[in-house]
């Protein structure tokens, strides 16, 4: 038995991923549940007979959609799980975006962000999002990896490399704490607060004057949906502004956090890796491994530093496989070190051929090399909307002499400097 995928047209003819019983609309979302099923696959099979198949499944199973006019708590969808995909035919005009919560969580909002027309599907893990997107039943997902107060989300930087997914965004989300009740519940009625535990950690200064008990929960809007599905009138909640108004909730008071400075910095995640440019600021997200030696991780910063290329992130994480490594093996060395991945984000595209070989030279050093995305920068913060990067003179003469097709094959090749880097040419 196998998971078993169709290939997907560009058609709008092709199903896509929608919930048996239920159209949620809010906010320009729309909700799914989905369901996977595992399949036999043998070499010899027809794709075409396959996805004929698959059509005629879905056609027994489609119903009429009930749209939601009221906010019942019940009509809500619940996450989709690995172990809980189906697919059904909807509109394929809209993109698709997987994000870990519930509905209203700041996963979400920051998808809605990056695709405001998009329908979103919640998701129970975040290894979900990934394998709604390598299943075909989503076309991006939506991953936090860093924020301004707690720092790097390290289990996201170790799915990146579990899985092939390429990063072809990133979402900067300003993240204001609201804290939330249900009608009729004023600030002084409030015995318990109940949210994720790093909204609860950044919003500890209001907390403390609160003199309140702190409940953890999994999710922010987890959290919502719990005071509300069971009236918890003592209890209230900190979640987001999209969420009070999701669940029916009033907001008591806004922007609560410690540190009014809160962002958090999502990436946006696809099956094929974008045509990188560079009229715009670009970011190229890489992970290597190296061997042990003195110097050999400076040799492989320096790569970049020769050529003007700025590094904003340098993050390690331990090899699973390998952590620990024996320095000495005889009786008296003991010692033993860690093997890493070193991810690093640096300024530059990967259509600039400084940072072709800027990598060229790192496979130098390096004895494991990924690109993990060359995508646009999100300077919203930045203050540098309008302004222009010269391309260099490479890339502009394939420009000037190629159009349409030709041209986007001129960038492919650009942008296929790394092996594991692969473009799709149509």
């Amino acid at each position: 038995m196998a998971l078993k995928g169709s290939l997907i047209n560009t058609g709008s003819g092709f199903p896509q991923l929608g919930w048996g019983q239920l159209n949620f609309k809010h906010f320009g979302s729309v909700y799914y549940k989905v369901r996977v099923g595992c399949v036999s696959v043998s070499s010899d099979e027809n794709p075409s007979n396959s996805t004929a198949d698959l059509q005629k499944s879905i056609d027994k199973r489609e119903n009429s959609l009930t749209k939601i006019v009221q906010k019942d708590l019940s009509f809500l969808p619940r996450p989709l799980s690995v172990s809980d995909f189906s697919t059904s035919p909807t509109n394929r005009s809209k993109v698709r975006i997987s994000f870990k919560g519930l509905p209203g969580a700041y996963s979400e909002d920051a998808a809605l962000k990056a695709h405001p027309q998009c329908e979103t599907i919640p998701c129970d893990e975040f290894e979900d999002t990934f394998k709604a997107v390598e299943l075909w039943l989503a076309d991006r997902a939506i991953l936090p990896i860093e924020n301004t107060l707690s720092g790097s989300i390290h289990r996201n930087y170790d799915l990146l490399l579990r899985h092939r997914l390429h990063i072809v965004g990133e979402i900067q989300l300003a993240v204001n704490f609201c804290l939330m009740a249900l009608p009729g519940v004023r600030l002084e009625q409030l015995k318990r607060i109940l949210s994720h535990p790093q909204a609860l950690a950044q919003s500890n200064a209001f907390l403390n004057k609160l003199g309140v008990v702190r409940e953890n929960v999994n999710d922010a809007a987890g959290a919502a949906q719990l005071v509300a599905s069971n009236r918890m009138m003592d209890a209230g909640v900190i979640a987001s502004a999209r969420a009070a108004e999701l669940y029916g909730f009033n907001v008591l008071a806004e922007r609560i956090q410690d540190d009014y400075d809160n962002i958090t910095r999502f990436l946006v995640l696809a099956r094929d890796p974008i045509i990188p440019w560079t009229e715009k600021p670009f970011k190229t997200s890489v992970v290597f491994t190296l061997e042990e030696g003195p110097g050999v991780l400076f040799k492989a910063l320096a790569v970049f530093a020769l050529r003007d290329i700025n590094l904003i992130k340098i993050e390690s994480r331990p090899q699973r496989k390998q952590p620990l490594r024996v320095v000495d093996d005889s009786n008296t060395g003991t010692a033993k070190y860690f093997d890493y991945f070193f991810y690093i984000d640096f300024e530059a595209s990967m259509a600039e051929p400084r940072a072709q070989y800027a990598l060229g030279h790192l496979q130098e050093f390096a004895t494991f090399l990924r690109v993990l995305g060359c995508y646009p920068m999100d300077i919203s913060s930045y203050g540098l909307q309008g302004k222009h990067f010269a391309c260099p003179d490479l890339f502009m003469q394939g420009i000037r002499e190629n159009t349409g097709k030709e041209m986007e094959f001129e960038a492919w090749i650009l942008y296929n400097c790394c092996p594991e880097f692969v473009a799709t040419v149509s």
